[in-house]
């Protein structure tokens, strides 16, 4: 049995609402299933594909999806949509005197860039982080999955490296794992991050081996002897190390990947070991040619590639990791036989294509928690939202303005996205964005046993509350600085019931409140939990009637004054839930 406990302040004040001691049990005793769902999917399941499946979370889209089978609507989300902008812009005006809105990461053959100070390495920032929240399928959602275990700092490099390996987590979102581990040891950033810039024949250094084998591909696996780790050895760190000497970053961008378009580091043979390398049993013994010259580095690093991702265990532990991201963080024993494994085997079969392991996880019956006789009783609702869910959901469900990247390219990328979002959001939430801590990711993402209950402790619930009440008031409420600076962003509640097409019949109170339930909780609240929202905090215990007068004096008149305070004490309640703050 498994115990989530979302909340744990008993009656402690949060803002204005009381914060509900909300604690569920989670029994894992099924059989799991890989067997594609029957059927449409329904309003209920396409709403928790949505929600685990992309960071856009919007009614249209749930109403889409639950039109389509389970299988349709996982193809669907994998198809890679146009960016917003295919790259930040910055204003030049202080520069040129007169207004300039250029491009921030110029050509690769341009002969100057701008320079590389934070405040353009957070319109890096800022620019992934709206082409998010307007991604309406996964492969944001993967391409970060990608970055918290292939994770490198935004400070890594300049801006423009940065923006290159956001650019390559995008492109291996959805593609090759094994492409993508590989084009990995060029990425400029990640050269810098891991030292393997100073990874030479006579200094070796073998940081970036270490983390090649142990967190992008094969794991570590239980220590069953001196400088032995199940799936390698320390001595097979040595010889990776040695594998990956000479690969050097190329600071001007002026080598481009063929394949990827994006621009990488290169070789220099003068500073590879040269000689073959002879890796251990756990490799199966097998030697890794040695390079004669720098067109053979190339060669040397594909043979090694192909030598770690012939062992079984590099597919086991991505669809481990890839469960965790989708599922649940508890795998058991049956888990690992019924679902693992034949993941891994898709994804062998595939030769590591991550698409198909992807369509058999998000079509399955087990996915949506119907592989057994309760089927609201593990999955749905079972995992704490990160706040990069908990915003950007919010921020497209209730489909709130963002201030124009053109027209003000510093209100949007530097006050509204990295000063508010970023670092008042994210980060007093506990996701410092691009800046993790440790190699391994984020915490929540990563560190057993707590996982996901780090998005949700003592020092994070404050910034999780004030969400709302910075939505309403548009506001900053909390951080560094005036609590009533401008948020740079507003919820109008009534004009968005009275013109979102959200609601059926606003007029209506009961419809009302129930289809805004449908759509902001995972799963469909009992009669106590649904007359709390309804009667208690909707209509403050006075007739249906009440709101019906309210709303068409409303509409008669246009002012909004006594609407919105109910409207708001609803909005600030349902996200104040505890089941708002799980998905």
């Amino acid at each position: 049995m498994f115990v989530v406990q979302v909340c744990q302040m008993g009656n402690k004040q949060v803002g204005h609402t009381p914060c509900l001691f909300y604690s569920f049990t989670k029994s894992f005793e099924h059989m799991a299933s890989l067997t594609p769902l029957a059927g449409t999917l329904g309003h209920r399941r396409a709403a928790h594909l949505l929600r685990r499946s992309s960071f856009r979370f919007t009614k249209a889209k749930v109403d889409e999806l639950a039109g389509m089978t389970a299988s349709a609507a996982a193809t669907a989300l994998m198809v890679a949509q146009p960016l917003q902008m295919v790259q930040p812009v910055f204003d030049d005006t202080a520069t040129t005197g007169v207004e300039n809105k250029v491009w921030l990461i110029p050509p690769i053959d341009h002969a100057s860039e701008p320079s590389d100070d934070i405040t353009l390495r957070r319109y890096v920032m800022g620019w992934w982080v709206h082409e998010a929240l307007h991604d309406p399928g996964l492969v944001h959602k993967m391409s970060f999955f990608f970055h918290q275990y292939m994770i490198v700092t935004a400070n890594a490099y300049w801006n423009t490296h940065f923006f290159d390996y956001l650019s390559l987590m995008r492109w291996g979102a959805t593609g090759n794992f094994k492409k993508l581990a590989t084009k990995l040891v060029t990425d400029n950033c990640m050269l810098r991050y891991l030292n393997n810039q100073q990874n030479t024949a006579n200094n070796p250094n073998e940081n970036f081996a270490r983390e090649f084998l142990e967190l992008f591909t094969i794991g570590k696996g239980p220590q069953v002897g001196p400088g032995d780790y199940t799936h390698y050895t320390e001595e097979d760190i040595v010889l990776a190390a040695k594998v990956f000497t000479g690969f050097r970053v190329k600071q001007n961008r002026d080598v481009v990947d063929a394949e990827t378009g994006i621009p990488r580091g290169d070789v220099f043979f003068g500073q590879h070991a040269t000689g073959d390398k002879q890796f251990t049993e756990r490799f199966q013994k097998t030697v890794i040619k040695g390079a004669t010259n720098g067109p053979g580095m190339w060669k040397e690093l594909s043979d090694f590639v192909d030598m770690v991702f012939a062992q079984p265990e590099v597919s086991r532990n991505f669809c481990r990791r890839l469960y965790h991201w989708f599922v649940s963080r508890n795998i058991t024993a049956e888990i690992e036989e019924d679902i693992i494994e034949p993941l891994a085997a898709t994804f062998r079969a595939s030769n590591y294509e991550i698409k198909p392991v992807l369509q058999q996880l998000l079509q399955s019956q087990h996915f949506f928690d119907a592989d057994d006789s309760d089927n609201a009783n593990e999955i749905v609702g079972g995992m704490i939202k990160s706040p990069l869910e908990l915003t950007l959901q919010t921020l497209s469900l209730f489909n709130i303005a963002i201030p124009s990247p053109t027209a003000n390219p510093n209100i949007h990328y530097q006050q509204f996205y990295s000063a508010n979002v970023i670092q008042r959001i994210f980060g007093l939430a506990g996701l410092p964005l691009f800046f993790s801590s440790d190699v391994a990711g984020y915490p929540g993402f990563y560190q057993n046993p707590d996982y996901y209950r780090q998005w949700f402790n003592s020092s994070t619930i404050i910034a999780r509350y004030k969400l709302p009440q910075q939505l309403l008031t548009g506001k900053t409420q909390i951080g560094n600085g005036n609590p009533n600076a401008s948020l740079r962003i507003k919820l109008d509640i009534a004009p968005w019931v009275k013109n979102s097409g959200f609601f059926s019949n606003p007029l209506d109170a009961y419809g009302l409140v129930q289809e805004l339930l449908d759509y902001m909780l995972p799963e469909q609240p009992d009669n106590d939990r649904f007359n709390y929202f309804y009667i208690t905090v909707f209509l403050d215990n006075l007739p249906a009637s009440d709101w019906t007068y309210e709303w068409q004096n409303y509409l008669n008149t246009g002012s909004d004054a006594e609407v919105k305070i109910p409207l708001e004490r609803l909005v600030t309640a349902i996200m104040y839930s505890p089941e708002y703050q799980t998905f």
